[in-house]
């Protein structure tokens, strides 16, 4: 199995790359995030990062191991509009402490070595009724992913800017040149009790 992950920051045009690749007939899970966000205020609930991240992320959290079990069932590769990590980034972000299940479902769910990630680009970001932050805070929550994904052991990958078609290629070369799938350092949860700070 091959769970291939793009992250990156808000409005860094993963989901538009994502969109491409589905296109060429690959399977992909979309942003679980903005999902949520669009049932929570339907139902006009306190469960949205605004509001309530705590309540929110362990919403995420339900839904992308969801996801991922469906992804075991999957032939070839799966790629995902962010992953378990990124929850992980938006506490973070947020101070709020990351508790136990949050760090065992990052052992407990690994996907490929190699993270793809969007950086921050301004020219295309804009925001949406799903995406409230400032571009400042975009680029900070970046950072964050990349140190978050840093520590859970994976290799990080930065995207070009250029077309998503562009991405896409350059996206599945370096998958065609990529070892074997095997997951990340296994040490990760003995060293996040040390590490984890609210």
């Amino acid at each position: 199995m091959n769970a291939i992950v793009i992250s990156g920051g808000p409005g860094a045009g993963k989901s538009t790359l994502l969109n491409v690749l589905k296109q060429r007939g690959y399977h992909c899970s979309d942003e679980v995030s903005r999902q949520l966000i669009q049932e929570q205020v339907l139902l006009n609930t306190e469960n949205v990062p605004w509001k309530n991240l705590s309540a929110f992320a362990d919403l995420v959290l339900e839904r992308m191991i969801e996801e991922y079990n469906k992804s075991l069932h999957a032939e070839g590769m799966t790629f995902f509009d962010r992953a378990i990590p990124d929850i992980v980034a938006y506490l973070k972000a947020g101070k709020i402490e990351i508790t136990d299940q949050y760090e065992q479902a990052i052992v407990k769910y690994p996907y490929h070595q190699n993270i793809f990630m969007a950086p921050p680009w301004e020219t295309i970001y804009v925001n949406d009724s799903e995406r409230w932050q400032t571009f400042a805070e975009a680029t900070a929550l970046y950072h964050m992913l990349t140190e978050t994904y840093k520590s859970a052991g994976y290799t990080l990958i930065e995207l070009p800017f250029c077309s998503a078609e562009k991405r896409a290629d350059y996206v599945l070369e370096k998958l065609a040149l990529n070892k074997p799938w095997r997951s990340p350092h296994q040490n990760y949860s003995d060293k996040s009790k040390t590490r984890r700070k609210s």
